[in-house]
């Protein structure tokens, strides 16, 4: 990179490059001291310009987080985190897919065209939610999975991401700030029995912060593009 093209980045792109590097660092060391496989942290390191661009609300990250999520939904298995298997390779694989041609389709610059959910679908997401909550908490201890409540939480909300995303309604920054939480409360709970997913938790409070990032922007570009359609009108 040229010096001319670093100085024309804003002190928040230095700061998540800087901070992405940080991680990157930290997530190899973990690697090595827990002795863990490389394939079993390679989603992480490609998660690592996702979450960058995710910070952007960047349609691209939609793309290369289809692909990637392949490689979690293998992870999630070995470590009998069911629930998030499923969301992986069913949902999140194939939803992202489409959320990345719906983006584009409805191209903003790097993004697309956010709306916000009315009031009515506000309700039946709620009521959807506490339905499928309590079906997981049923069925995922039937299959084997471990850590229930935060697991069938965490995908629950990842799937109504998912789809919030693929129709660009910007309520999907807030869940994953939610979400962001809480994954990082699974993973300090698997440290005891499972220390190597130190690599894992390192991750999420990096994809925490661009997430928090994320949520601003969104926002910021939800009014800047309502601002520009009352202009028009």
């Amino acid at each position: 990179m040229s010096c001319k093209k670093f100085t024309s980045l804003s002190k928040k792109d230095i700061f998540i490059f800087i901070l992405m590097g940080c991680t990157a660092v930290l997530i190899t060391v973990a690697g090595v001291y827990f002795k863990q496989s490389f394939l079993r942290i390679l989603p992480l390191y490609i998660s690592l310009v996702i979450a960058l661009l995710q910070s952007r609300v960047n349609r691209y990250a939609s793309l290369i987080g289809s692909m990637n999520s392949l490689l979690y939904g293998a992870v999630y298995i070995y470590y009998n985190l069911y629930g998030s298997a499923i969301s992986a390779i069913l949902f999140s694989f194939p939803i992202q897919l489409l959320t990345f041609i719906r983006w584009n389709k409805n191209k903003w610059e790097h993004s697309t065209v956010l709306k916000k959910l009315s009031a009515k679908q506000r309700l039946i997401i709620l009521a959807g939610s506490a339905v499928a909550l309590v079906a997981m908490w049923i069925g995922l201890p039937l299959i084997g999975s471990e850590y229930v409540f935060l697991d069938s939480v965490t995908n629950l909300i990842g799937i109504l991401i998912y789809f919030l995303t693929m129709f660009a309604f910007v309520e999907y920054t807030f869940l994953m700030v939610i979400n962001g939480v809480i994954g990082i409360a699974l993973y300090i709970q698997m440290l005891n029995e499972t220390p190597e997913m130190t690599t894992y938790l390192i991750f999420s409070v990096y994809s925490f912060i661009c997430i928090v990032f994320a949520f601003f922007q969104a926002k910021k570009l939800y009014n800047s593009q309502q601002t520009e359609v009352k202009n028009e009108n």
